[in-house]
């Protein structure tokens, strides 16, 4: 494990592998280094090593790093940037689900200093009832990490995502809870980074200079994804779009990183 200080003094924890251009792993919702996730996996898939300084962190309040408040998103890209400077003043970024989202807001922050972005499956969404779903979200969640409540916190994502309230107890005997409690405050930092209501900045993306990749599994869980893959695919100029055959949102590291690896090489 490394560290860099980010420009408000907060520590953030990488992992570093790998030889050539720095390529930055953006975790989504609950990501860490210690979390067996889809980006955790791509972090040590030996065929990005070959390609690329792989590096992989710790985004602030989660696992090794540490946090400073109050939040602003502003805070979590300086936090990219330290890493970008760390590597030698430039990277490509890649992002999976909220991840991608923060990516975006980096990438779109750094200019130059991004020379290429991956985003796989952001959870943007114009439809106006799943728009209007996202902002009820928003506000219990801030009134429920408002009253301590985290693993209340962390049961109102899982049933955002579709989880029945019933099967919530059983969840919370995984061993996996423990950690997603503690963690559960960044989850606002997720909300910032897809935004107040998660439609898709089409507007703000027609700005983005970064060669961006967008893409979407074929067999997602959630068909909106394809619609958003699209619709940034087409308002960013410099950016092409790809559907991973039989890819849910838990995109597989052996399918993900030869298409990384093409893209940002060509």
């Amino acid at each position: 494990m490394r560290t860099v200080t980010s420009k408000d003094g907060t520590t953030i924890a990488f992992d570093q592998s790998g030889k050539g251009p720095a390529l930055i792993l953006v975790g989504g919702m609950f990501e860490q280094r210690a979390l067996d996730s889809e980006t955790s996996r791509l972090a040590t898939f030996p065929l990005l090593a070959r390609h690329f300084t792989v590096f992989h962190y710790d985004r602030r309040g989660r696992g090794d790093s540490t946090d400073t408040q109050p939040y602003a998103l502003e805070r979590e890209i300086e936090d990219i940037e330290a890493l970008v400077n760390e590597a030698g003043g430039s990277a490509v970024l890649s992002g999976i689900s909220s991840g991608a989202a923060l990516a975006f807001e980096a990438a779109f922050a750094l200019g130059s200093k991004v020379n290429g972005l991956g985003m796989y499956e952001p959870p943007y969404n114009d439809d106006d009832t799943a728009r209007q779903a996202w902002k009820k979200f928003g506000k219990q969640l801030k009134e429920t990490l408002a009253e301590g409540r985290r693993g209340d916190a962390v049961g109102l994502f899982m049933m955002l995502l579709g989880m029945p309230a019933d099967h919530l107890e059983g969840m919370r005997q995984h061993p996996m809870w423990p950690m997603l409690e503690a963690v559960a405050p960044t989850m606002a930092y997720d909300v910032a980074a897809v935004g107040e209501d998660a439609s898709i900045p089409t507007e703000r993306a027609a700005s983005l200079t970064a060669r961006t990749l967008i893409m979407d599994g074929g067999a997602t869980e959630f068909p909106f994804m394809h619609v958003t893959a699209l619709a940034l695919a087409n308002a960013i100029p410099a950016a092409q779009h790809r559907t991973l055959d039989g890819q849910t949102h838990e995109v597989a590291a052996e399918a993900l990183a030869p298409v990384l690896v093409e893209f940002f090489k060509s």
